[in-house]
């Protein structure tokens, strides 16, 4: 145990001394930076990106405090159940390396949600839109013109208008956003104009009401959701690290000597280790349902 103390020492002292007295913890930050521009993927840069844009990105303050809440529960944790620091640190480590997928998935939470807004401005306006130009181009024109889009729908919008005009058809148009953002309002409202193009009915307005109030009801139920995952959410986290502090149950039974000296035998200590990875598994699973497919109805 000495032996890693002075370990962690003198990676310290190390990193102090090569950087000529640079603050370590901004040293530490930098370097993870570098590291997260080297290898993540592409996509997900965009998305953090935007996540950054929207002010909804962790300050490294924030990424530090989870760094030592995550450290200290895992070591915390792991220490009652086996009584050993070693295994401590090392659970303590690897708690610490799943905080970037947990960054990964809020990302991806608040990206989705994002677009899942721009789209429902999207629908929205293009139904306003063409009730006044009663034309499916123009309407896209109209919201395009607006300045109430954000990129990258905004951007999609102008690919669309382009390859209208290219083609002198919306049918490709409305394929290649329909493959964008494959949401059920997207697709109902565009196949709706597709038809209003090319039958060329006079009297639209009852069918764009409906798909306008439709619209409304798929937005009100999504939001609906999002307000029941976050409250199955709260007391479903609650419910999983209440699960690790079982041990302390156990403990109350047998006695801590007792438990203690159980925690020599290897199967004891292998069924201790199981508990914690499928309670993980258990957390680390329903973290990924809370956070994933938000928006899509």
């Amino acid at each position: 145990m000495e032996l890693i103390i002075l370990i962690i020492i003198a990676v310290f002292v190390i990193s102090y001394r090569r950087n000529n007295g640079e603050n370590v913890y901004r040293f530490f930050i930098t370097q993870v930076s570098n590291a997260y521009n080297k290898y993540a993927p592409y996509s997900f840069k965009e998305v953090r990106a935007k996540t950054k844009e929207l002010g909804q990105e962790y300050t490294p303050r924030q990424y530090l405090m989870q760094v030592i809440i995550f450290a200290a529960a895992a070591g915390g944790i792991s220490y009652l159940y086996f009584y050993n620091i070693l295994i401590s640190i090392i659970y303590a480590l690897i708690a610490i390396a799943f905080i970037p997928y947990l960054a990964y998935l809020r990302c991806q939470k608040v990206y989705s949600e994002f677009i899942f807004e721009q789209v429902q401005i999207y629908t929205t306006n293009v139904i306003m839109e063409f009730n006044t130009t009663q034309s499916f181009v123009k309407s896209l024109e109209g919201v395009r013109d607006s300045g109430i889009l954000e990129d990258p729908v905004l951007s999609d919008v102008k690919t669309m208008i382009d390859m209208s005009y290219q083609n002198g058809t919306i049918d490709e148009s409305i394929a290649y956003f329909n493959e964008k953002y494959p949401y059920y309002m997207v697709k109902n409202m565009n196949q709706l104009f597709l038809q209003i193009t090319k039958e060329g009915a006079k009297d639209s307005g009852e069918a764009l009401e409906n798909m306008s109030m439709d619209i409304d009801a798929l937005v009100e139920g999504v939001y609906r959701d999002q307000i029941d995952r976050a409250d199955f959410h709260k007391r479903f986290v609650t419910f999983g690290l209440a699960l690790f502090l079982l041990v302390m149950a156990m403990q109350f039974l047998l006695g801590t000597d007792n438990y203690i000296e159980m925690l020599d035998m290897w199967y004891v200590q292998l069924i201790l280790h199981c508990i914690i990875i499928i309670n993980c598994y258990f957390l680390i699973t329903g973290e990924k349902f809370y956070y994933e497919d938000v928006g899509v109805e």
